[in-house]
């Protein structure tokens, strides 16, 4: 019996625009599904330069470029005491036109995302929900959807779950396990009129550590004098003594921080204070037969190192090819669909050892690469996004001496693609 479609995209985030418009480009027949109508707010502004190149190849570069958005040329670190580091200027490193990159405001980003998947032929449909995922055996063969007019069940060869942290496939098969040393919080909003650095270092992101290093502000310029504001921390920190008021949390946490404090001394707050969850998960498959995970819908990192959108397309960009290639041969096992699933979870498991680091209070960046300064440039191309090669992993050869970092991953995928 012939199905609805050759794959349906559940979720219109970068991962899901991302699947969907090569998938399109391909000549397959391809659905994406959005719950929400858009445009609407979401959070994780900051790209890294290596986005690039799946930027390039979806045919986004022309349109970023005549966006008004901040150009990112550097990211900076600030100690708990309001001591700012030297600026990383990734054009330092490669003067390229790749190494400048863009803060997005995500609503207007994810907006363009979904644009040029239409633009390639893919059906989009906003107001979407899937309420779950239709299986026969262990094969999924369809989604069950929810929309204003009724319900809908829809088939596809391929199902690709890009739904965010609703990871539906995953909390419906078991799949989703969290890292307990990364449970942290997150309490943000927006701002007008912060004091933003000038010159080449007036788009960075600044990383600023609170006092005791218990949490970490982010600072993203965004377009029109706006910034984004938010501190990350474990719950029990966030919550202690406010009453549950995060907005008296954010207040509070930014006037005891003098490093976020000077930069906010004559800003206006100008939008609600929202409250989000980024507790570090991964899944324990990344593909079954006839689905794959993509994006937060596989694992979430923490965002110290703006790292989401780059995962977020790179497993797009991934899961479409391999979609592809199943859809050529008619062969969407799982086998078929695991192709990139040990690089995928290799280059981000070199994120997290980064991540580690940053939270061990013991452990300075400066004070490693004065001992091993060979590994600055490795260093470089990790904040950078360049994780998926051989070669810059080497630094955690060294660094596991100074700092506990995790285990390897160890999924289901990894052991049957050793077998």
């Amino acid at each position: 019996m012939g199905r609805d479609y050759d794959c349906i995209v559940i979720g219109g985030g970068p991962s899901g625009a991302t699947a969907a418009a090569l998938l399109a480009a391909y000549g397959h027949r391809t659905l994406l599904l959005e719950r929400s109508h858009f445009p609407r707010h979401k959070i994780g502004e900051s790209l890294m330069p290596q986005t690039y190149w799946t930027f390039k190849r979806l045919g986004m570069l022309d349109k970023l470029k005549r966006s008004d958005f901040v150009r990112k040329e550097s990211v900076q670190f600030v100690g708990e005491d309001g001591r700012t580091s030297e600026p990383y200027y990734f054009t330092d490193r490669d003067p390229s036109e790749w190494s400048t990159t863009w803060q997005v405001p995500r609503d207007r980003f994810d907006q363009m995302m979904c644009d040029n998947a239409a633009e390639k032929g893919c059906e989009v449909r906003f107001g979407a929900r899937v309420r779950r995922v239709r299986f026969e055996g262990e094969r999924a063969t369809g989604v069950e959807l929810q929309t204003a007019d009724g319900s809908e069940t829809i088939s596809a060869e391929i199902i690709i779950d890009a739904s965010g942290q609703s990871s539906l496939i995953a909390r419906q098969l078991g799949l989703r396990k969290s890292d307990p040393k990364l449970r942290n919080a997150a309490i943000y909003s927006y701002f007008r009129g912060a004091q933003v650095d000038e010159g080449r270092n007036a788009g960075a992101t600044i990383v600023i550590h609170t006092p005791g290093r218990a949490g970490w502000f982010w600072f993203i310029p965004l377009p029109d004098g706006i910034t984004s504001v938010g501190v990350v921390a474990p719950p029990a920190v966030l919550t202690t003594g406010r009453g549950g008021d995060p907005a008296a949390t954010l207040e509070e946490e930014i006037d005891r921080c003098p490093g976020i404090r000077a930069r906010l001394e004559q800003a206006e707050r100008v939008d609600e204070v929202r409250v989000c969850s980024d507790f570090t998960y991964t899944s324990t498959r990344m593909a079954g037969d006839g689905w794959m995970l993509v994006g937060d819908a596989f694992g979430f990192l923490d965002p110290v190192y703006s790292s989401g959108v780059l995962l977020a397309l790179k497993s797009g960009e991934f899961a479409a090819d391999a979609a592809h290639a199943a859809l050529v041969r008619g062969d969407s096992s799982a086998a078929a669909l695991n192709g990139k699933t040990e690089e995928f979870q290799r280059s981000m498991h070199l994120l997290k050892q980064l991540v580690y680091a940053f939270y061990d209070k013991q452990f300075s960046f400066g004070a490693f690469l004065k001992e091993h300064p060979q590994h600055k440039d490795n260093l470089v191309r990790l904040l950078i996004g360049d994780v998926f090669n051989d070669e810059v992993g080497k630094i955690f050869d060294q660094m596991g001496a100074w700092t506990e970092l995790p285990a390897p991953p160890h999924t289901q995928d990894a052991r049957a693609a050793a077998t």
